[in-house]
């Protein structure tokens, strides 16, 4: 099965980079993937049939030119769409509504899996707090202990708190730049830690079972 994912930010591609192979094994041997990274995540436009400028890298403002694309171009038994999203502080079961009306607007519609990360793609990070330590081994413990997994409590200030000088204000700081960079270098570094069967991120088993299920493993 070949796997067009499609993610908010560049920290979230390069995390599921890492977490595809352990899942799938090697890109292009039995399953292979190619990652698309946007710069925000934005907002679904009211009209879904309405022309983008696809210079516009937000992701759900893409989203539906993306899909009707993929719906003419990906044959479903050999591919499928895999779109990753931060649910922030949206209501899950309404964004996931959203989401899949986007897609039933498609004609033909590609073989789709949405995924949302709660409160945000940090937290699946946060969920193998083994990970955490073997990449940062003076990680805070009372910060990594004190976060409830998948809480909507700002999640990547809780894993900046735990493994960043100075914390997250340090890097609110610094603005964005700063931080993304610093969630960059956490995914690089955390991910290939990470155990897939021992996450305690509910919404991270969710997308790790809905790839296998697509993968037939």
């Amino acid at each position: 099965m070949h796997f067009e994912v499609l993610v908010e930010d560049q920290s979230g591609s390069i995390a599921l980079d890492v977490v595809l192979e352990k899942i799938l094994g090697t890109n292009g041997a039995d399953h292979s993937w190619r990652m698309h990274a946007y710069k925000g995540i934005g907002r679904i436009p009211k009209n879904l049939h309405a022309a983008t400028d696809p210079r516009k890298r937000l992701l759900l403002k893409q989203l539906p030119r993306l899909l009707r694309g993929y719906g003419r171009s990906l044959q479903p038994r050999l591919g499928c769409v895999v779109v990753v999203v931060d649910l922030d502080d949206r209501d899950c079961r309404t964004f996931k509504q959203e989401l899949l009306r986007v897609l039933h607007g498609c004609d033909p519609r590609p073989r789709t899996l949405f995924r949302i990360a709660i409160e945000e793609g940090e937290a699946w990070l946060l969920g193998d707090r083994r990970a955490v330590k073997a990449a940062y081994p003076n990680a805070t413990d009372t910060v990594l202990h004190g976060y409830r997994q998948d809480s909507i409590c700002g999640t990547w200030e809780v894993l900046a708190d735990a493994v960043h000088p100075g914390g997250s204000v340090h890097l609110q700081r610094g603005g964005y730049p700063t931080a993304g960079k610093a969630k960059c270098e956490w995914a690089g570094q955390i991910a290939p830690h990470m155990d897939m069967n021992r996450n305690r991120s509910p919404s991270f088993r969710v997308f790790r079972d809905g790839v296998r299920d697509l993968a037939g493993i």
